[in-house]
């Protein structure tokens, strides 16, 4: 395999990536335009391909005007001189099918074959095999879901300089995952390396180029994320800074980063939180920070999922399933924030994923990885922290936070079981409100409530503390309250808010 470059290579593993994503830039309209297009190595599923296959090119006249030929010739000798004249026809037919079915080839994966293939090159150019893309590449493989994870390991033949390798990889995934456009064009890509140099990086075919110039950014934007998550991976025993505490009873926790257009499942267990995978996702068209409805942008805060939908609920559009989110929260409210129907969702059976900002404000996921996550996760249980940028800390850098906000809960707990309301309202702000009653209402309320619990202990359980830095400082507190003498109670959820530079609670209410 043979290589040109008319740009000095750069070096190290982080410029081996750019290169990957510059090339992959120019050439994903060609993978694209592949999947409606004749040409066998892109377009075609293995199940079309055999059919295709079976195709004959059409013959000159039909079967009636070559048996009267033939019965005008001189017998056996002459048929046979036909048959012969129309077998060489088809067979130049067919020659010609196939060159022009090599030149479309060509065609569609030159773009983007230069960035791509050459990573590897370039890599083994300099004398190392990028070991920093080999590092990233081996352990987003292990967490990755089946179709990425095998799109990482092309790319580690192809920093390896392993083409053949890479190519047979390249063939499988795109059998099994005819929709995968990524995978689509690095098959192409490869198939290209087999036959001819590579060309300039960035030179994307004109004529492609003009037919869809917004597709071709949007799979540009899809190529860079992905690789992102190939290279900025979170650090290794670290959390999402918003999970304070959770309780046992919390099985999973998911994260979104938003400018990442990435997705993190963490298992809860005896150690803690645990990142077990990561999927690449897709928000609003507008991005996020949501505040009005119908701005077609992701929301951002701490949700939890309210409930799971099955695929025969829905239309095809998405997909395997949903899961619905709280939102607007309570939070979202006080700001008067609106809009509604935020979901995490698949995409329709013909589509394997979408590019990274094209929804109306839901995330949306490819069918297998949705299908793990509903799958795993509890509604209700699980919270959903949608951040612009998730900002990753050790567990123990948390832990004067958490021990600190606990005695906070505590010190609410004892004002309400000891019946001192005067204490126990000196925890909520003047701003105060359920939506249906202000602070003076709530006053009365908890009178009332401490009235009916005649002295009786109280006690907290589940406890969960998630954070959130926005316009100002949140808490989400979730806990169950139960009683002296009882075995079960209700589920509250409060709001907390920092007046002047005091925690209180500016919403409290049952949910469950």
């Amino acid at each position: 395999m043979s290589f040109v470059f008319r740009e000095p290579a750069p070096r190290g593993a982080g410029n081996v990536l750019r290169v990957v994503a510059m090339g992959l830039a120019t050439g994903l309209l060609a993978g694209m335009l592949a999947l409606s297009s004749a040409a066998p190595c892109h377009a075609q599923s293995e199940g079309t391909r055999a059919s295709s296959a079976r195709k004959k090119p059409p013959e000159s006249g039909d079967r009636r005007a070559r048996a009267t030929e033939a019965r005008h010739t001189d017998g056996k000798k002459a048929a046979r001189a036909s048959r012969k004249k129309d077998d060489t026809k088809a067979t130049a037919r067919r020659a010609s099918d196939r060159v022009t079915a090599r030149q479309a080839g060509r065609a569609t994966t030159q773009a983007g074959v230069a960035g791509l293939v050459t990573a590897g090159a370039i890599a083994t150019a300099n004398g190392a095999p990028a070991p920093g893309m080999m590092r990233a590449s081996a352990t987003l493989a292990r967490q990755a879901p089946p179709a990425e994870a095998r799109l990482l390991e092309v790319y580690r033949h192809i920093g390896r300089g392993e083409g053949r390798e890479a190519l047979d990889k390249a063939q499988s995934l795109v059998q099994d995952v005819p929709h995968f456009q990524l995978a689509q064009l690095v098959y192409g890509d490869l198939l290209l390396a087999q036959t001819r140099k590579l060309p300039a990086m960035g030179q994307a075919p004109a004529d492609l180029a003009a037919r869809a110039p917004a597709r071709l950014d949007q799979l540009k934007q899809e190529a860079e994320r992905r690789l992102a998550a190939l290279r900025e991976r979170p650090p290794v025993g670290t959390i999402p800074a918003q999970f304070i505490e959770l309780p046992s009873t919390t099985r999973h926790a998911i994260a979104v980063d938003a400018s990442r257009s990435r997705l993190y499942l963490f298992e809860n267990g005896p150690r803690g939180l645990q990142l077990v995978a990561d999927h690449y996702a897709s928000i609003g068209k507008l991005g996020s920070d949501k505040s009005v409805e119908g701005d077609q942008r992701t929301p951002l805060g701490v949700y939890f999922i309210t409930s799971r939908l099955e695929a025969r609920q829905l239309t095809d559009f998405y997909g395997v399933g949903a899961l619905t989110l709280n939102y607007p929260n309570e939070y979202d409210r006080r700001l008067g924030r609106t809009g509604s129907g935020i979901w995490l969702h698949g995409v329709p059976a013909e589509s394997y994923a979408r590019s990274p900002q094209s929804t109306d404000g839901c995330v949306v996921l490819a069918n297998p990885e949705l299908q793990s996550i509903i799958e795993r996760v509890q509604p209700r249980n699980t919270p959903v922290v949608i951040a612009r940028n998730l900002q990753w800390v050790p567990p123990a850098v948390k832990e004067p936070e958490r021990r600190s906000l606990n005695n906070l809960l505590e010190g609410w707990r004892t004002a309400r079981a000891s019946g001192d309301v005067n204490r126990l309202m000196s925890f909520y702000s003047s701003q105060f409100s359920t939506g249906s009653k202000d602070i003076g209402q709530w006053r009365q309320a908890i009178e009332r409530d401490i009235g009916q619990a005649r002295g009786r202990e109280l006690q907290l359980k589940d406890v969960s503390i998630l954070g959130w830095k926005d316009k100002s400082d949140v808490l989400v507190v979730t806990f169950g309250e139960v009683a002296e003498g009882q075995r079960t109670g209700a589920v509250k959820r409060q709001y907390w808010g920092k007046e002047g530079g005091l925690w209180k609670i500016f919403y409290e209410g049952v949910i469950g």
